[in-house]
């Protein structure tokens, strides 16, 4: 529908097709339901003429009915194989289907445990209701048009064409409707469009097999992880430029302020110059440790953690044991764990000791934060652990919290080694 120069290209005449298959496909999927309302039927036309109805009538087809229900999963296996190729006629790739194990027993049971395989059969059922009336819809909107069309070679006095309350008697009256169905035709076009998109939506949703659904979820989370390894190489690399460029040019300014200082022992501006300078040259390491700790990169999680224990206002206990050394993007988010959590404890809590545990457990690398203070964090409080539990699930990960009011607070996150 958005394609550009649709009434002229070829996808009217694809969606119209889709269209004109589509009650042939539904008459298809609706005959099993065939017998079924023969029984029903029969039994209603006696009721209406005053006969009696047998009683196994009903139980015949309340019994078929049941055996038809039964094998509906089954049955509707070869309708979305041929619906899966029929939507290609509206632009789509063909939808993977789902693959159960060799054997036919195999593909049975998968008829019958696979979500996929009760999307089919929901999708069949939909197409058996609706599609079937679709016929007599097609019929009256796409045979007025071409009655309006056709209008002069079919209009004669003695047989005049009345189309929706207007009346042609001569041929040339009939230009008249055949003006009118030019203009319908457009029209005519994007209702079929649209009825098209409408259907290709459903299979989407319903003929999507569970493999295509869990490789779009792999691409997704890959595309994540992605982004995530390109923005920890981009903090590694601002943290080097920080550390090697400016870092270095203040440490230079602040010693040649300091030697003018000694030099200038009562001049207050060279002093206040000389302080200020130290004070950046604290808050630049600060944000450079923030961005990316140059030791996590260097030395690993266990220095990392210990550097940042030592920094820490409130007593830090460290117990770290990891004998090697995790991937480098599970060293991050395990270092930014602990640094948000300690961070919290120190500003919200009103901690007087946090203990830290980091090491490798299970096939995952582990590190938990306690501290006892009051207790009663909440993740929506805008305390960064929303920030965290989305940091920790691209790399597959946990995060689970625990803060009773009253305390204390731990915080664990696990993090697969692979994966």
């Amino acid at each position: 529908m958005r394609r550009k120069g649709f009434l002229v290209s070829v996808w009217p005449w694809r969606a119209l097709l889709h269209a004109l298959t589509t009650p042939l496909v539904a008459a298809v999927a609706a005959a099993p339901l065939a017998p079924v309302g023969v029984l029903w039927a029969a039994a209603v036309v006696k009721v209406v003429r005053g006969e009696a109805v047998s009683g196994v009538v009903p139980v015949a087809a309340l019994l078929l009915g049941a055996a038809l229900a039964a094998a509906l999963p089954v049955l509707s296996a070869p309708v979305a194989w041929a619906e899966r190729w029929r939507l290609v006629l509206l632009g789509d790739e063909r939808l993977a289907a789902v693959r159960p194990a060799p054997g036919l027993g195999a593909w049975v049971r998968s008829r019958y445990l696979t979500a996929a395989a009760w999307r089919e059969t929901g999708y069949a059922v939909l197409l058996a209701l609706a599609g079937t009336g679709l016929g007599g819809v097609l019929l009256l909107a796409g045979g007025v048009p071409l009655a309006m069309l056709l209008a002069p070679l079919l209009v004669t006095p003695d047989s005049p064409l009345v189309v929706l309350g207007w009346r042609a008697v001569t041929p040339a009256d009939g230009l008249w409707f055949t003006a009118a169905g030019i203009a319908l035709v457009p029209v005519l076009a994007y209702a079929v469009g649209l009825l098209g998109a409408g259907h290709l939506l459903v299979g989407r949703a319903l003929l999507r097999g569970d493999e295509a659904l869990r490789a779009e979820l792999a691409e997704v989370a890959g595309s994540r992880a992605r982004l995530v390894d390109r923005f920890d190489a981009e903090r590694r690399r601002i943290e080097r430029d920080l550390h090697d460029g400016a870092q270095e040019r203040l440490v230079g300014l602040t010693l040649r302020l300091g030697l003018a200082k000694a030099e200038l022992p009562e001049n207050e501006d060279v002093a206040a110059a000389h302080d200020q300078a130290k004070r950046l040259m604290v808050e630049l390491r600060e944000l450079v440790r923030g961005i990316h700790p140059a030791v996590l990169t260097d030395r690993g999680l266990g220095a990392a953690l210990a550097e940042l224990a030592d920094r820490s206002v409130v007593p830090v206990v460290l117990r770290a044991h990891l004998p090697t050394r995790p991937p480098a993007h599970l060293e991050s988010v395990a270092y930014f764990v602990v640094a948000e959590a300690v961070a919290n404890a120190v500003k919200h809590s009103g901690a007087g000791e946090v203990l830290v545990r980091a090491g490798i457990e299970g096939g995952g690398v582990v590190v938990e934060v306690r501290d006892d203070g009051r207790g009663g964090a909440d993740p929506a409080a805008g305390s960064g652990l929303t920030g965290l539990a989305d940091r920790v699930a691209v790399v597959g990960g946990r995060l689970s919290l625990s803060s009773p009011a009253g305390g204390p607070t731990v915080l664990r996150a696990t993090l697969p080694l692979s994966g």
